[in-house]
């Protein structure tokens, strides 16, 4: 059989109207309009403990991959991916708990909102496109409606954003250290830091540039002004140029 057999043997008219149920069978019934259900969905059980359990298991998961022991921390940016993958994995069953609930309409709003924070918003990091995008999936879901669900998301978010801004990563260089007394003043700058509650992460020490390098986490009240004046307190003699570095 050749191919124009083949072409001969399809059928000559189309049926839009099985096109149509297909269409239907898979975006859903009624995809014009959002089922609004207000403050009266806070009544509603079943989704509040189904969609609370999803997005804790969401969390656990993303946490699961991003505090694995093989991650790489060489990097103030790889120190903090980590938070990056649970807010991200939180997003994700936003995404996926709403499009479950009220159809794949809303998946193609998000996905477009999503295309307009990344080409079109200046964000410092990654971790604040995060949030950008915490919060717009936040205001889409109240202006659908659906306050009891946009409240759970919001709450979530601020315990996330709480615990990661807890211990924030930091970064800083002293450079100029006296010859011959690099590894002396690692453990001095070291000490100071860890005086003050900072949790060293990566320490690098160059003894050919007379140079180290710490990345920690530092308490929330310990601003970087205040470690910039400890560090800046050790011994004229064998204090070296304090750099914060930011990435």
């Amino acid at each position: 059989m050749t191919a124009l057999d083949v072409f001969r043997s399809l059928p000559a008219v189309v049926d839009i109207g099985s096109i149509g149920e297909q269409a239907k069978s898979l975006f859903g019934e009624a995809q014009g309009r959002i089922n609004a259900v207000g403050w009266a969905g806070f009544q509603d059980v079943r989704f509040l403990v189904d969609s609370t359990g999803a997005l804790l298991l969401a969390v656990l998961l993303g946490a699961a991959i991003g505090y694995h022991p093989t991650t790489p921390r060489k990097q103030l940016h790889e120190a903090d991916m980590r938070k990056v993958y649970v807010m991200y994995a939180f997003i994700g069953a936003v995404i996926g708990v709403t499009v479950r609930e009220f159809g794949m309409v809303i998946g193609v709003v998000v996905f477009g909102i999503g295309g307009l924070i990344r080409f079109r918003t200046d964000t410092d990091s990654t971790v604040d496109t995060g949030r950008l995008i915490a919060v717009t999936l936040a205001g889409l879901i109240a202006g659908l409606g659906l306050p009891h669900f946009a409240i759970i998301t919001t709450a979530f978010a601020f315990v996330l954003i709480y615990l990661f801004d807890t211990n924030p990563a930091c970064r800083v260089r002293i450079d100029q250290l006296p010859e011959g007394r690099v590894l002396e003043m690692a453990d001095v700058y070291r000490g100071v830091l860890q005086g003050h509650g900072c949790k060293i992460l990566i320490e690098h020490k160059s003894v050919p540039k007379g140079r180290i390098e710490f990345v920690f986490r530092r308490p929330l009240r310990r601003t970087r002004e205040v470690l910039h004046a400890a560090l800046s307190n050790v011994a004229h003699e064998v204090r070296g140029d304090i750099d914060w570095v930011t990435e």
